[in-house]
């Protein structure tokens, strides 16, 4: 993918680094209770305490809450800016078709720790994105850990991820996060609080695939069967039940939030092949 050609955000990244670096850059998360607390943490903007079942919470070390420029050698924030810019410009199209207007997010690159509307964050929080700022919040040291501890390296893998979470973002939009919210709270047990998350990440992840279909079309950007595979390698990689796999050995259905290596190919797969956010109701699927 010629992600250089695809255009900028236009502002749209805050930098809150403490300095610069390259994709695959950056420190690699440690001390949160072995790999696949790591994982999930990384891939699930979980709080590993939380996964830990306790323990206590650290805030993070301030950083600086000041907008910087990019200095024009770092590639970290270009990428950043570029996917984030193809995927305003995609969505904004989305909305317009259906007579909406899309508002778009604020993506804040930090490293080692920062405050969000939802609390704070640190490097063991991979990607997440807070309904209550409208931003998506991704720490420089992503990309190296996600391409150590599961090989799920390569520019388009970490596009997918931005575009998950820009996926929540068009939830939010839509008013989808808020009524999956209002149904969790009437359920009845924490299997079935358990299937709308699993339906909710599924939809961002078809509408990951959406974006991908665009940029697909777009000769500029020159995507490539390569590429795809690449997104498709991480999501199997982080199924629910690949990390539970790995991690204790056995899976547990009614515990998945995320969804299975299969669902997250395939919804990925379904937003790609159509180009349709309207194929991607995975509520009504489940």
């Amino acid at each position: 993918m010629d992600w250089k050609n695809l255009p900028s955000s236009g502002g749209g990244v805050q930098d809150r680094r403490g300095g610069g670096g390259l994709p695959g850059g950056g420190i690699a998360v440690g001390g949160v209770g072995g790999l696949i607390i790591a994982l999930i943490a990384m891939f699930f903007g979980v709080d590993p305490s939380v996964i830990l079942g306790g323990g206590s919470q650290t805030a993070p070390t301030q950083q600086s809450q000041t907008q910087s420029s990019a200095p024009a050698n770092d590639e970290s924030f270009q990428f950043v800016d570029r996917i984030l810019g193809s995927t305003n410009q995609v969505w904004t199209g989305v909305f317009q078709q259906s007579g909406r207007v899309y508002t778009e997010p604020t993506l804040v690159l930090y490293s080692g720790g920062t405050t969000s509307g939802c609390g704070n964050a640190d490097s063991s929080v991979g990607p997440f994105y807070c309904p209550l700022d409208n931003k998506i919040y991704l720490d420089t040291s992503f990309f190296a850990t996600m391409q150590k501890r599961l090989g799920g390296g390569g520019e388009f893998a970490y596009s997918y991820v931005i575009a998950h979470e820009v996926g929540h973002h068009v939830q939010n939009e839509l008013g989808i996060a808020d009524q999956v919210e209002r149904a969790q709270r009437q359920a009845r047990s924490e299997a079935e609080s358990n299937r709308y998350s699993v339906a909710l990440e599924l939809q961002a992840d078809c509408f990951a695939g959406v974006w991908a279909n665009k940029v697909r079309g777009s000769e500029a950007a020159n995507l490539t069967d390569a590429d795809i595979t690449q997104a498709l390698n991480t999501a199997a990689a982080i199924g629910d039940d690949a990390l539970q796999r790995q991690g204790q050995g056995y899976v547990v259905p009614d515990s998945f939030t995320h969804g299975s290596s299969q669902q997250r190919v395939t919804w990925f797969k379904r937003g790609f092949s159509s180009g349709d956010a309207a194929q991607c109701d995975t509520f009504k699927a489940s």
